[in-house]
């Protein structure tokens, strides 16, 4: 069934005091493939707390996602403390099922959101992540145990890029959405961020990473270890 029907029909079929229906999600990016689902926002004022649901109907598999306007409102605002703005974005790139009048405000809130980027990290925060950037990369050019090494390397991309994006307030992603938000912020380091790891999984090369690694340190100081201090406090006066 077209997606944008099957959305209607679900809403008013499950929600019939819905004010406010989105379909977001890869359909409506044309980005589907054979396991896409249909990302479904409600906003309903009978709702009093918000919650996501995953199930099958129409042929398709649905993930619905029930707000009132003050949940919807929170997790905005949580969503991008954490620098992963995945409602805002749902929203914001969403076709209107139903609307009460409201949708297009909600749409251009989501986007100012997008356009604004996360927080900016502090010199303290920036020194943090350095310090736990550092132990990863020395962990992953120590390991000699190649099934240790892969999941090292696992975890340094995902610090890598988060410490990249976060500098440059930019949002940042989880699994797929790691390369789409590297993409987003920068195409050519994105397609060096890929060829690096992706040398290392094919060969077992660990050079490109730990150049690509330091690259991306150095403008802020290169590896931290030595006088890094986490917690400390002086003692206290007798």
């Amino acid at each position: 069934m077209d997606p944008c029907k099957a959305a209607k029909l679900f809403s008013d079929e499950n929600f019939p005091t819905s004010e406010i229906v989105l379909l977001g999600g890869s359909v409506i990016r044309g980005e589907a493939t054979d396991t896409s689902d249909l990302d479904i926002v409600i906003i309903d004022e009978t709702i009093y707390s918000a919650y996501r649901e995953s199930l099958y109907a129409y042929g398709w598999p649905i993930e619905v996602f029930v707000h009132n306007k003050k949940t919807l409102v929170e997790f905005f605002k949580s969503d991008c403390e954490r620098a992963r703005p995945s409602l805002p974005r749902m929203v914001a790139e969403a076709v209107v099922i139903t609307d009460n009048g409201y949708s297009s405000l909600l749409k251009k809130q989501a986007e100012r959101l997008l356009n604004e980027g996360p927080p900016a990290w502090d010199s303290s925060m920036i020194r943090v992540k350095r310090y736990f950037l550092t132990d990863l990369l020395d962990d992953f050019i120590g390991s000699t145990n190649h099934g240790e090494t892969i999941f090292i390397a696992g975890t340094l991309s995902e610090s890598l890029h988060e410490f990249v994006l976060r500098t440059n307030r930019h949002w940042i992603g989880s699994s797929k959405w790691i390369v789409r938000a590297l993409a987003a912020y920068n195409r050519d380091f994105a397609e060096e961020f890929v060829e690096s790891f992706s040398r290392f999984y094919q060969t077992g090369e660990k050079e490109y990473v730990i150049s690509l690694a330091d690259s991306v340190l150095k403008p802020y100081g290169g590896r931290l270890f030595e006088g890094f201090s986490l917690g400390k406090h002086s003692r206290k006066k007798e």
